[in-house]
């Protein structure tokens, strides 16, 4: 079949388009409503598409910031660290003519607790699963390097529809960047390569084009109201969980998790809707919490200040944060613990 390259007219953008016949799909159901503040329109079920989407990458490629582009929220933790993501979170981005359902899924990594082998199968199983792979590379690789490398064989393996994202391209030149699409094209037949800049909004809407063209017809999987499946307690532990990351040092997050023991609704005195979370970061060493209350109790106050203002921010709610800090030594090989992590 065909192909081309397609360039648009502003600066670096690149879309390599698999050119394909649109089918129209009959259904039993002759059409959708969605609804739209208070009033309803329907749509022609043939004409609406729905699927799952699942990014795939090596840490620290830009899973987690594509995600929140893309889905117009934050629903996933962003810090400049290895393993940030560590279960499959959905965010879901409702457009005009289709729904699409993300999942974005821990980075690929060399396993070493039951924790990491959870979270690697966790990826692969979220990509059987889903009807589209967003396959996020770095503009600087040179070459397929081997994390990259084992996540196109299972992309093979799958046979699944599969857009090539090259993700930080305000890094390189023009030159490099077709070099390495030409890499790439070599080794799987990608509906689409588009390079990106995943902090650059200007990009979002290129890429949900693109995946709303490989989605098969079908109704919607989630109320159009609705931008994640998480719960808000999930939320509020991956907000403080970002927040630490993002305040501590290289050796102590990926030891940390944590969990909400408590969340209540509540009213204070001038009738304003109030959370009330209780919270503890559960770390692997009495060193490590001493580290995270820091001297004074200051970087605990400093994390949980960071997070109650994110939280109030993105739930547009008051919160009352409170948080501890405990030692769990075998966290990460408690299946208790781990379980939490596996693909639901």
């Amino acid at each position: 079949m065909k192909k081309v390259f397609k360039f648009y007219k502003f600066s670096k953008k690149i879309v390599y388009n698999r050119i394909e016949k649109e089918r129209w799909l009959k259904c039993a159901c002759p059409i959708l409503a969605i609804k739209e503040g208070v009033e309803m329109k329907t749509i022609e079920i043939e004409k609406f598409r729905s699927g799952f989407v699942t990014l795939m990458g090596r840490t620290n490629v830009g899973k987690s910031t594509l995600l929140n582009l893309l889905v117009g929220e934050k629903v996933a933790a962003i810090a400049n660290k290895v393993q940030t993501t560590r279960t499959a979170i959905k965010g879901i981005v409702n457009r005009e003519k289709s729904q699409i359902i993300f999942v974005d899924t821990p980075g690929i990594h060399k396993p070493r607790t039951k924790l990491n082998e959870t979270m690697l199968e966790t990826s692969f199983l979220s990509m059987i699963d889903s009807d589209v792979v967003l396959f996020l590379i770095e503009a600087t690789s040179e070459e397929i390097g081997r994390g990259d490398h084992i996540i196109l064989e299972k992309i093979k393996e799958a046979k699944k529809k599969t857009i090539l994202i090259i993700n930080k391209i305000d890094l390189v030149k023009r030159d490099t960047l077709l070099n390495l699409i030409d890499i790439y094209r070599k080794e799987y037949e990608f509906e689409a390569v588009i390079p990106i800049q995943a902090t650059n909004q200007k990009y979002r809407e290129i890429v949900l084009e693109e995946i709303e063209k490989n989605l098969k017809y079908g109704p919607a999987y989630y109320d159009i109201e609705e931008y994640t499946d998480q719960t808000l307690r999930q939320l509020a532990e991956e907000t403080i969980r970002e927040k630490a990351l993002k305040l501590l040092q290289d050796e102590v997050p990926h030891g940390i998790y944590i969990e909400v023991e408590k969340m209540k609704q509540r009213q204070n005195k001038q009738g304003e809707e109030i959370y009330d979370i209780e919270a503890t970061i559960y770390c692997l060493r009495e060193s490590h919490k001493g580290i995270i209350i820091g001297k004074n109790g200051e970087m605990l106050k400093r994390i949980g200040r960071a997070a109650r203002m994110d939280m109030e921010e993105n739930f547009d709610v008051k919160i009352n944060l409170k948080t501890w800090v405990k030692v769990k030594e075998d966290w990460q090989s408690n299946d208790l613990v781990v379980n939490k992590f596996k693909l639901k």
